[in-house]
């Protein structure tokens, strides 16, 4: 989530996190605002699913599931820095 953000900032668009559904708008700008595939926006979307069901209706989320949402947030994290690196590097 917080790489969505800054990569909505960086790009110069500010989203309001007090709107219902804002996890699910930054991760889906991610195409947009670093060019991130298809393939990857789905993971991502699914693991935000995966922690509203145990933040709102108490689901328990699979050991593999963390592996892989820890896998995936480092992998982002990286591609955001490179994006901004290469197209913001006044912000790195």
């Amino acid at each position: 989530m917080q790489c969505a953000l800054v990569a909505l900032a960086a790009n110069g668009y500010r989203l309001s996190t007090n709107v219902p559904g804002h996890h699910q708008t930054a991760i889906q700008t991610l195409p947009k605002t670093i060019g991130l595939s298809a393939d990857r926006i789905l993971v991502l979307d699914a693991l935000r699913k995966k922690r509203n069901r145990s933040d709102y209706e108490g689901d328990p989320v699979e050991d593999a599931a963390i592996v892989e949402c820890a896998a995936a947030a480092q992998r982002l994290l990286a591609d955001v820095r490179a994006w901004l690196k290469t197209h913001q590097p006044d912000l790195v």
